[in-house]
């Protein structure tokens, strides 16, 4: 198999990896009850419409996904996702250290590395999609 194809079987399987994980987080949230205490910690982070906003995002987390696993949009998918990753960075990870678990409970790092998978789909793609118009 030639390298590019190897490379491009590998992006997709990563975009279609990060998209479930997106997928699995929005249904997980509202099949856990989670989406209206979302909304109630972004309303006292300052947001206005929490619960509203909670919806979108969780909303987004599923259409995106599957959106990113079909291979639709594919650098604006990305791009959000890797915002709202960044927000939670910010609002929530950051203050508990780098470590999810061991040496720390709840910090940034799972966020990070999906942070910078996502950059790194939205710039594979876009440059593949601009190498194809010219």
């Amino acid at each position: 198999m030639e390298k590019a194809r190897r490379q491009n079987i590998s992006l997709v399987v990563l975009r279609i990896f990060l998209a479930a994980t997106m997928i699995i987080h929005g249904v997980a949230r509202i099949n856990a009850g989670g989406v209206a205490p979302f909304g109630e910690f972004l309303t006292s982070s300052g947001f206005p419409l929490g619960f509203y906003l909670a919806w979108g995002i969780t909303g987004f987390e599923i259409a995106g996904g599957i959106i990113l696993a079909a291979g639709y949009f594919v650098p604006l998918v990305a791009l959000i996702f890797a915002v709202q990753l960044i927000m939670g960075i910010v609002l929530v990870h950051a203050r508990e250290g780098w470590f999810v678990v061991g040496l720390g409970r709840n910090g940034m790092e799972y966020s990070v590395l999906l942070v910078v998978s996502f950059l790194a789909i939205a710039f594979a793609h876009y440059e593949t999609e601009r190498r194809r118009r010219f």
